[in-house]
C-alpha cells in the first residue's frame, strides 16, 4: 500500500482523472460493443430456428405425402385382393350348391332303390319260407325212405367223414415218419462216418495175466525162497498171484487188478536185476514200483488231457484218468477208450453245431467211474456221477455220464452224441473180445429172450450179437402191434442180458399169398 501512495502523491491529479474517465469510456465502448454482439447472435439464432423450422415443415409435409402414397397403394393391393377373394368365394358357394343338387338327387335314388330293396327282402322272405317247407317236407320224406332221421344222418355222415380224415392222417404220418427217418439216418450215417474216418485208435487186447521174463530157471527158486517166504511176501504186499511151473524162464502174474498185476511186475524185474531177494528188500521194492505206478497213471491221465484238448480239470480226476490205462472192458482199455469216445463226440459236436469243448470233457470223464469200482460198491455209471458231483463237473457233463448207458434218459444233445461215440468205439471191429464159451452164451440167451414171447416163429442172433432179427406170426402180432412187441423185447434184453454196446432188434413181419394160374 506503500508504493501505492507514494504513487498517487507522484502522479498528478489531473492525469489521474483522465485514466479513471479512459477506463470507464472504454468499459462502456465494450458494454456496447458486447450488445451489439448478443443482438446479432441473437439475431442469427432466431434465423436459423426459423430456417430448421421451415425445413422440418417441408420433410414433414414430405414423410406425409410418401405415408398417403403408401396408404393409398396398399388399399388398392388390399381392395383387389378383397375382390379376387370375394370371387373365389362365390366360386366356391356355386360349387356347393351343384353339389347339394347332386347330393339331393343321389338322395333320392337312394330312396327309390331302399325301397325297391325292400320290396325284393319281403319278396326272399317268402320264397325262403317256401323252400323251408319244401325242405322240411323232403327231409320228412328223405327219413321216411331212409328210415334214419336228420341227427342220425349227421351223425353217420361225421362220422364217416372223421375215419377219412383220420386215414389220410395216418397214412400222411407214415409217409413223413419215413421221409424224416430216411434223412435221419443218412444224416446220422455220414456224421458217424465222418467222425469214425478222422479218428483212427489203435486197439489192443488186454489179458488178465502178466508174464515176466527170467535169466535162467535158477532164479525161480531164489524168488520163491526158502519155505516160499519170498512169494508169499510178494503175493501179501501186491495181492496178486504168481504162478511159477515148468515153463522154462518164466513166471505168470495172475491177477484181476492191472494196477496191482503192473506193480508186481516192476517188483519182480528189479529184485531180478538187484538180485538180493528177501522179505525185507521185497517190501522196499514193492513201495518203488508203487511210486513208480502212480507216476505212471499221473503221466498217463495229464496224456490224455493234453491229447484230447481237455483242460481245466481237476488234479485228482486226472489221476482217475491215468488209473484207466491199467483198467480193462471186454478186453478193451478203458483210457484208450475214453480218449477215442472224446475224440468221436467233438468231432460229431463240430459237425451238429454243439458244443465241442463240452462234449469232448463229456466223452472223456463218461467212463470215469471204472478207476473206482474195485474199490466202490456199486455201477460204475453212479459211481462216475459221484465223483464229477465231487469235483464240481458242470450239471451237462453229470448228466453225460449218467445217461451214457440209457441208465436216465438223454435230455441233452451232448448226452446223445456221447452215447453215440461210446457205441461206435465199442462197436469197432477188434475193440473188444470175450472168450469163446461166454459169446456162445450170450448169443443163446439172446435168442432165448427172444423166442419167450408169444407170436414170435423164428429168431436169428446176427453180426456178433449186434442185431437180433426175430419172424412174427402174422396171423398172431398185427402191424400196429409191432412196434409194442419189438419195445418189450429191448426191455427184456436190457433188463436180463450183459452186453457191449448196443443190440439192434428188428421185428419182420411177412404176409404171403399163393395161388395158382391154371
Amino acid at each position: 500500500m506503500e508504493w501505492y501512495h507514494a504513487l498517487l502523491i507522484g502522479i498528478p491529479s489531473g492525469l489521474i482523472v483522465g485514466a479513471i474517465i479512459g477506463v470507464i469510456a472504454g468499459i462502456i465502448i465494450r458494454k456496447a460493443m458486447a450488445e451489439k454482439q448478443i443482438g446479432s447472435a441473437e439475431a442469427q439464432a432466431k434465423k436459423l430456428l426459423e430456417d430448421a423450422i421451415k425445413v422440418a415443415e417441408t420433410k414433414r409435409k414430405e414423410y406425409l405425402l410418401e405415408a398417403k402414397e403408401e396408404i393409398l397403394a396398399s388399399r388398392k393391393e388390399l381392395e383387389a385382393e378383397v375382390k379376387e377373394r370375394r370371387g373365389e368365394l362365390n366360386r366356391q358357394e356355386t360349387r356347393l350348391a351343384n353339389k347339394e343338387e347332386n347330393l339331393d338327387r343321389k338322395v333320392d335314388a337312394i330312396e327309390k332303390k331302399e325301397e325297391a330293396l325292400a320290396n325284393k327282402v319281403k319278396e326272399n322272405e317268402e320264397i325262403k319260407e317256401k323252400l323251408t317247407q319244401a325242405h322240411e317236407t323232403q327231409l320228412k320224406l328223405l327219413e321216411k325212405i331212409s328210415g334214419y332221421s336228420a341227427e342220425e344222418a349227421k351223425a353217420a355222415l361225421v362220422k364217416a367223414l372223421e375215419d377219412d380224415v383220420r386215414h389220410e392222417q395216418a397214412q400222411k404220418l407214415v409217409e413223413l415218419e419215413e421221409e424224416f427217418k430216411d434223412e435221419a439216418d443218412q444224416k446220422a450215417k455220414n456224421i458217424i462216418s465222418l467222425a469214425i474216418a478222422r479218428c483212427a485208435a489203435d486197439h489192443v487186447s488186454e489179458a488178465t495175466i502178466s508174464v515176466v521174463p527170467l535169466p535162467n530157471d535158477e532164479m525161480k527158486g531164489r524168488i520163491i525162497g526158502r519155505e516160499g517166504r519170498n512169494v508169499r511176501a510178494i503175493e501179501n504186499l501186491t495181492g496178486v498171484e504168481l504162478i511159477i511151473d515148468d515153463t522154462p524162464e518164466v513166471i505168470t502174474i495172475s491177477g484181476f487188478d492191472p494196477v496191482r498185476r503192473e506193480i508186481a511186475r516192476l517188483t519182480i524185474e528189479k529184485l531180478i536185476a538187484d538180485g538180493r531177494i528177501h522179505p525185507t528188500r521185497i517190501e522196499e521194492t514193492v513201495e518203488k514200483a508203487k511210486r513208480e505206478v502212480e507216476a505212471t497213471i499221473k503221466q498217463a491221465g495229464e496224456r490224455a488231457t493234453f491229447e484230447t484238448g481237455v483242460h481245466g480239470l481237476n488234479h485228482e480226476l486226472v489221476k482217475l484218468l491215468g488209473r484207466l490205462k491199467y483198467r480193462t472192458s471186454y478186453g478193451q482199455n478203458v483210457l484208450t477208450h475214453s480218449i477215442e469216445v472224446s475224440t468221436l463226440a467233438g468231432v460229431m459236436a463240430a459237425e451238429l453245431g454243439a458244443d465241442v469243448t463240452l462234449a469232448k470233457r463229456a466223452g472223456l470223464l463218461h467212463d470215469i467211474g471204472k478207476a473206482l469200482t474195485a474199490e466202490i460198491e456199486g455201477s460204475h455209471v453212479q459211481i462216475g456221477v459221484d465223483v464229477a458231483k465231487k469235483y464240481k463237473e458242470s450239471k451237462e457233463i453229470v448228466h453225460a455220464i449218467e445217461a451214457h448207458h440209457n441208465d436216465v434218459e438223454p435230455q441233452s444233445i451232448i448226452a446223445v452224441i456221447v452215447q453215440a461215440a461210446d457205441a461206435i468205439s465199442a462197436a469197432r471191429p477188434g475193440a473188444r473180445r470175450e472168450n469163446l464159451e461166454n459169446y456162445i452164451k450170450r448169443l443163446e440167451k439172446l435168442e432165448e429172450i427172444a423166442k419167450s414171447f408169444d407170436g414170435v416163429e423164428k429168431t436169428f442172433a446176427i453180426q456178433a450179437g449186434r442185431e437180433i432179427r426175430i419172424m412174427v406170426k402174422p396171423e398172431q402180432i398185427g402191424d400196429d402191434t409191432m412196434p409194442l412187441v419189438a419195445r418189450d423185447i429191448v426191455k427184456k434184453i436190457e433188463s436180463e442180458l450183459e452186453y457191449p454196446g448196443q443190440i439192434k432188434v428188428n421185428l419182420i413181419r411177412e404176409s404171403r399169398v399163393v395161388d395158382y394160374a391154371k
